[in-house]
């Protein structure tokens, strides 16, 4: 089954996402994992949006709930999670790779390095390969 139990507005593939991922904060979170290697509650916290301790929670919930990421016991200390992504969500990232090229086109402060771009423009494939081999 793909699609969530919750009743959807419509079967209109920009809105079945945008129910998943459509508040300020899930993709926010998708990028910390994928291009910022964090996977502790705390490191989330650490990012420079400053999601608040609830919202951060939910958002984690949600996205568990939702099949985009998955959570686990550190090993080396049982009091901890780790979260990662899950397949759903490492599928997002050739759609995160599209956000970014088109911020960086669009925006003349964008934080994104000029080098990470440039292999965007230049190979995304084997961009696309690198970042997943890293998770």
């Amino acid at each position: 089954m793909k699609r969530n139990k919750k009743i959807a507005r419509s079967d209109c593939p920009i809105n079945f996402a945008q129910e998943i991922f459509g508040d300020k904060w899930s993709l926010l979170i998708i990028r910390d994992l994928l291009f910022k290697g964090k996977k502790y509650y705390s490191e989330f916290l650490n990012s420079d949006e400053k999601i608040s301790t609830n919202i951060l929670a939910s958002r984690l919930g949600q996205l568990e709930t939702d099949g985009l990421i998955t959570k686990a016991i550190d090993s080396d200390n049982n009091a901890k999670k780790i979260y990662a992504l899950s397949q759903k969500g490492i599928d997002l990232l050739p759609m995160l790779l599209e956000m970014i090229a088109w911020s960086a086109k669009y925006d003349d402060e964008t934080g994104t390095p000029a080098e990470f771009i440039r292999q965007l423009e230049d190979d995304k494939e084997s961009l696309i390969r690198d970042l997943i081999a890293a998770l």
